[in-house]
């Protein structure tokens, strides 16, 4: 079942160490089939230099493992919340990248100070509240998504597709586990450029608006024009 979807998130999970998102066994990649509604996810502690495709497990949008010989990932419950909630994402990435986990621990939004991030993610990256004991103790994965589901509220989901949990790690999300990765390099990226922004200039102010603005729009915007679309 789903050979090629375990194929891609085999693939995409193996991308996180080629990108240095990831030490040991702490990170995790999924990607979701929207019509069977079932998704492909990484495998528990399982060390990235044994995993293979057919150790992908499939898992449905209760959390209920389809297909696998292995447990899923136990951030599960995170991905369940957030496919069910934000209908437009195929893929999700979790990770304690160095930098962007500095800014989760420090529980700081990361500020747009520049266009490499404007050009990918519109606005401050957020940093979501602590979870209460009463939601660690009671379903810790599971609230973990849905502190985070909260915390878009007021924002779009797809323009901010990455999000900092305090004192905790990183979600990205995209189209697919690809894109997901890819938000989740830059986050990476952007979290390492402002702190040493802020250490060159602790006076730094964000960018201004119209910057950011000009780079989102002009690669996500309705009237988009940066790259080709080459096949």
């Amino acid at each position: 079942m789903l050979e090629e979807l375990k194929k891609r998130v085999y693939e995409a999970n193996m991308d996180l160490p080629k990108y240095n998102l990831v030490k040991f066994t702490w990170g995790n990649v999924s990607e979701i089939d929207r019509e069977k509604g079932l998704f492909v996810i990484k495998p528990s502690g399982v060390d990235y230099d044994k995993l293979t495709p057919d150790d992908m497990v499939v898992v449905d949008l209760e959390g209920n493992v389809v297909e696998g010989r292995y447990k899923p990932s136990s951030d599960t419950p995170t991905h369940v919340e957030l496919y069910k909630a934000f209908s437009k994402i195929g893929g999700i990435v979790h990770t304690h990248s160095t930098y962007a986990t500095s800014f989760a621990q420090a529980g700081r939004n990361i500020p747009c100070y520049g266009t490499t991030h404007a050009d990918s993610i519109y606005g401050d990256i957020p940093c979501s509240r602590n979870l209460t004991e009463e939601e660690i103790n009671e379903a810790y994965e599971k609230n973990t998504g849905k502190v985070i589901i909260e915390t878009f509220e007021k924002l779009d989901y797809m323009a901010t597709p990455t999000i900092l949990c305090k004192n905790h790690g990183s979600f990205s999300w995209g189209e697919n586990a690809k894109k997901a990765v890819y938000n989740a390099v830059v986050l990476e990226e952007v979290a390492k450029m402002a702190i040493l922004t802020e250490m060159i200039n602790k006076e730094v102010k964000e960018a201004p608006k119209c910057i950011q603005d000009k780079h989102y729009n002009r690669k996500h915007g309705k009237n988009a024009y940066y790259g080709n679309d080459v096949k």
